[in-house]
C-alpha cells in the first residue's frame, strides 16, 4: 500500500550538507544515530565522504536497490531530484523541501510539475514541506527532529511538523512511545486516508492519532475511518475550527453549519475520538495504548480521599460514566477488611491513612467483582502513604486481571513522581486529575459503543427521480438557483414526504374558493421565483380564521410585495393547510466544500435560529444515526412526551431525514435545502412539510 515508507530496505539522502546543521546533514545523522536496520546512503554531488561514508553524486550511481529517497535541496531543485530517483526505481519519496504551493502560485506550479514527475514513475510521494518518518520497529528516524521517538504502540500523523517536534519533546518528558512518526505537509500525494490504510495493517500499532487541519476528500476518508475504527482506535485534534469569514448562506442550515459542525459529525460517523488539546490526545492515546478495552462499562473508583473520589463522581456523570454496583459479597468483604470510617459504597474511600497493603485489599475485591469492569484508583501524597509501592500493587493487579481496564489518578508532581515512573513502566496510565481519568474512561466506552454497532446499511425509498430531474433541469436553463416554493414542495413531494395541502389562487375569489375547501385556519404564503425570504417583504400570513381574515389578508399582501419589490414576478398567492397540534421541527441541509451534504436536525421555526439546538450529520446517514440526529438536541424530552403530553412521531422525523439523505445523495447539485417548520404530529399520525426551500447549483 505504501511500501517502501515504512522499514524501507534502503534508504538515500539527497542533499546530505558538508556541515553540521543542515537539515539534509541532520536527517541522514538520524537515520544513522537511531539504529536503523537497513542500508542508508547520503547524496551529494559536491562531497566525497561524510562521518568517513562515501558520498554520492548521484542516487543512481548507488549500486544497489533503493526503496526511499529523502529529499532535501532547494525547491527548484526538486524535479531533477526526483527525475533520478525516478530513473533509479524509487518506490517512495519524502520531500522535506519548502517553497511550494504554501508559498502562492508559482510554488504551486512547482509542486504540480514534482507531482506530474512522481506519477509518471509511479512514485508516492509524502510532502513536500514536511518534518518526515520516522519508525521504531526498524529504528528509521528519518527527520530533521532533535531526537528519535521512543518506541511505542502509538502512531501519529501531522500536517504540521513544528508541532511534531514539540509533541515529541512532550512525549518524551512523559516516557510516551510511538510506532510510527509522519509530517504531512502539503499533502500534495500521501494523505491521511493512505496513512490510515496502512496502519490499519500494521501490528506494531494499536492507537493512531492524528492533527489535521484539513481534508481534501470528506466522503472517502469518513469510509475509510470508519473501517480502520472498528479495528483501531482513531484519535484526532482539529484546528481550524472557526469559519473566518461571511459566507454567503441564504438558509437557516446554511448559517449553522459550518467547518467546526461538519468535522464533529465526519467524526462521530466514522468513530473518531475528538480530541478538544493535545493533552486531550495523549491522555487517550495512553489510555487505549496501555490498557485493555473492558468487557463492560461500569466504573469502580477507588481513593483515599473523599474529595477527589466526590470530583471522580460528578465527572462520571457529567460524561455518562456508569458507576459499577458492588454486590453484596463485595460490601460484605470491604466492610470486614477496612476501617469502619471507610466507604464501602462506589467510590470506595480507604482513608487517607491508607498504605499499600489496603490499596491492595480494597482493589483486589473490587475488580473480582463482576460488575465492575474499569477501576480508576486515586491516590493523594500524605505522610503515611506508600507512594511506590502502591504503584507497584495497581501494577501488578492489573497484570492479574487483564482484562480490566484500570487507569491510576497519582494526584501531585514532585512527590508522586518516583510512583507514576513505576506505573508507567508498568503501563498503568496516570492521570493527575480525577476528571482527566474520568473523560478517558468515558472516550472508551464511546469507542466501545461504536465498534458494537452494527454494520451501516442506507434504506433506499421508491421515489420519482425523474420528476425532481425535470424540476432542477428547468431551474437551471432559466438561471435560477433558489427554486419556486410550489416546485420545492414537489421535489420532497416526490421522495414521498408529505407536504402541507397548498393551493395557488390568482385572485381574491379563487382563494377564498380554496378556502372553503380546505377549512380554516389557513396560511397565505406568496408565490414568486424573485422571493426568498417571504417574512421580510411581509408576503406571509398565518392562522387565517375565516373568509374576511382571508379576503384582508390575500390584498394586504399583494399591496406589501408591490411595494417592497415592485419588479417581482407574482404568480399569486399560496394557500395552504394550516397544521395544528404539532410540534415545529426542521430538517436541512447544506453542501458542505470538504464532506459534502451536511444535514441539520433540531426545534423549527423561530428556535432554530436563536436556541440553535441542532445536531448534524454528513449524507448519507443510517437509520441509526438519523435516530441519534434526533435524541442528541436537548428538547428531544419535549418530543418523546412530557408532563402527560403524548410523544411525537419520531419515527416520521427518521424517516424524513432518510428520506432527505437519499435526495441529496441522488442530487449533489442541491447545495443549502430547509423543511422549515416540518411539523410532527403526535406518536402514529406522521409529519407534514409546511414550508421548503432548495437552492440549486450546477
Amino acid at each position: 500500500m505504501l511500501e517502501g515508507l515504512f522499514c524501507p530496505t534502503a534508504v538515500a539522502v539527497i542533499g546530505v550538507g558538508r556541515e553540521e546543521g543542515n537539515v539534509g546533514h541532520d536527517i541522514f545523522d538520524n537515520i544513522r544515530e537511531a539504529g536503523f536496520e537497513g542500508k542508508y546512503f547520503a547524496v551529494n554531488p559536491k562531497a566525497k565522504e561524510i562521518h568517513g561514508e562515501k558520498v554520492y553524486a548521484s542516487i543512481k550511481d548507488i549500486l544497489e536497490p533503493v526503496e526511499l529517497t529523502v529529499i532535501v535541496v532547494p525547491a527548484k531543485l526538486v524535479p531533477q531530484a526526483l527525475e533520478e530517483a525516478g530513473e533509479k526505481g524509487v518506490k517512495v519519496a519524502v520531500i522535506i523541501s519548502a517553497g511550494f504551493k504554501e508559498t502562492g502560485i508559482e510554488g504551486a506550479k512547482l509542486e504540480r510539475e514534482v507531482m506530474d514527475i512522481a506519477s509518471r514513475f509511479g512514485i508516492r510521494v509524502l510532502g513536500p514541506n514536511c518534518l518526515g518518518v520516522a519508525d521504531t520497529g526498524c529504528g528509521l528516524n528519518a527527520t530533521f527532529a532533535k531526537e528519535a521517538p521512543y518506541k511505542g504502540n502509538i502512531a501519529m500523523i501531522s500536517q504540521s511538523g513544528a508541532l511534531l517536534t514539540a509533541i515529541l519533546d512532550w512525549a518524551k518528558a512523559e516516557h510516551i512511545g510511538f510506532s510510527k512518526f509522519v509530517s504531512l505537509g502539503n499533502k500534495a500525494d500521501i494523505s491521511e486516508i493512505d496513512l490510515l490504510q496502512a496502519l490499519r495493517a500494521d501490528n506494531q500499532t494499536k492507537v493512531i492519532c492524528t492533527y489535521m487541519e484539513g481534508i481534501s476528500s470528506g466522503r472517502e476518508f469518513v469510509n475509510i475511518a470508519t473501517e480502520v475504527s472498528k479495528e483501531k482506535p482513531i484519535i484526532a485534534i482539529k484546528s481550524g475550527v472557526t469559519d473566518a469569514g461571511a459566507r454567503a448562506v441564504s438558509s437557516h442550515t446554511g448559517t449553522l453549519a459550518g467547518s467546526e459542525q461538519a468535522f464533529n459529525s465526519a467524526f462521530k460517523q466514522s468513530g473518531i475520538i475528538r480530541a478538544n488539546s493535545v493533552e486531550d490526545l495523549f491522555d487517550y492515546a495512553v489510555g487505549f495504548a496501555y490498557q485493555p478495552l473492558p468487557k463492560g462499562r461500569n466504573v469502580a473508583i477507588l481513593t483515599n480521599a473523599g474529595g477527589p473520589g466526590i470530583m471522580a463522581t460528578d465527572a462520571c456523570e457529567k460524561h455518562g460514566v456508569p458507576l459499577a454496583a458492588f454486590s453484596r459479597e463485595t460490601i460484605d468483604a470491604l466492610r470486614e477488611t477496612l476501617p469502619p470510617a471507610a466507604g464501602l459504597y462506589n467510590p470506595v474511600d480507604v482513608l487517607g491513612d491508607a498504605k499499600a497493603d489496603r490499596y491492595k485489599t480494597a482493589l483486589e475485591l473490587v475488580l473480582k467483582d463482576d460488575d465492575v469492569s474499569a477501576a480508576v484508583v486515586i491516590l493523594t501524597p500524605q505522610a503515611m502513604t506508600e507512594i511506590d509501592e502502591t504503584a507497584r500493587v495497581i501494577a501488578s493487579l492489573s497484570q492479574s486481571y487483564p482484562d480490566k481496564l484500570i487507569y491510576a489518578c497519582f494526584m501531585g508532581r514532585a512527590d508522586v513522581a518516583s510512583g507514576i515512573k513505576i506505573l508507567t513502566e508498568n503501563k498503568v496510565p496516570n492521570y493527575y486529575y480525577p476528571e482527566r481519568a474520568i473523560e478517558t474512561v468515558a472516550a472508551v466506552l464511546s469507542y466501545i459503543n461504536f465498534k458494537e454497532q452494527p454494520a451501516k446499511t442506507y434504506e433506499t425509498f421508491t421515489v420519482h427521480k425523474r420528476t425532481v430531474r425535470e424540476i432542477f433541469d428547468e431551474s437551471i436553463k432559466l438561471g435560477r438557483r433558489d427554486l419556486p416554493d410550489i416546485q420545492a414542495s414537489q421535489v420532497v413531494d416526490a421522495y414521498g414526504i408529505r407536504i402541507a395541502k397548498c393551493v395557488l389562487a390568482h385572485d381574491v375569489d379563487e382563494a377564498l374558493r380554496v378556502g372553503r375547501h380546505l377549512g380554516f385556519p389557513l396560511v397565505l404564503k406568496v408565490a414568486s421565483p424573485d422571493i426568498l425570504h417571504k417574512s421580510d417583504v411581509g408576503g406571509i400570513a398565518v392562522g387565517v380564521r375565516d373568509e374576511t381574515e382571508l379576503e384582508t389578508s390575500f390584498n394586504r399582501i399583494v399591496t406589501n410585495v408591490t411595494r417592497f419589490m415592485p419588479q417581482a414576478l407574482i404568480w399569486g398567492i399560496c394557500v395552504q393547510e394550516m397544521v395544528s397540534g404539532a410540534r415545529e421541527t426542521i430538517i436541512g441541509v447544506n453542501r458542505d466544500p470538504q464532506f459534502g451534504h451536511l444535514i441539520l436536525f433540531g426545534l423549527g421555526g423561530i428556535y432554530v435560529e436563536v436556541l440553535k439546538d441542532v445536531s448534524f450529520r454528513v449524507a448519507p446517514v443510517s437509520e441509526l444515526e438519523a435516530r441519534r440526529m434526533v435524541q442528541e438536541i436537548r428538547a428531544y424530552a419535549l418530543l418523546r412526551g412530557v408532563r402527560g403530553q403524548p410523544s411525537a412521531d419520531i419515527d416520521a422525523i427518521v424517516d424524513t431525514i432518510l428520506k432527505v439523505s437519499q435526495l441529496v445523495t441522488d442530487f449533489p447539485e442541491i447545495i443549502e435545502m430547509d423543511i422549515n417548520p416540518f411539523m410532527v404530529l403526535d406518536k402514529g399520525h406522521g409529519g407534514v412539510a409546511a414550508d421548503v426551500r432548495i437552492t440549486i447549483g450546477e
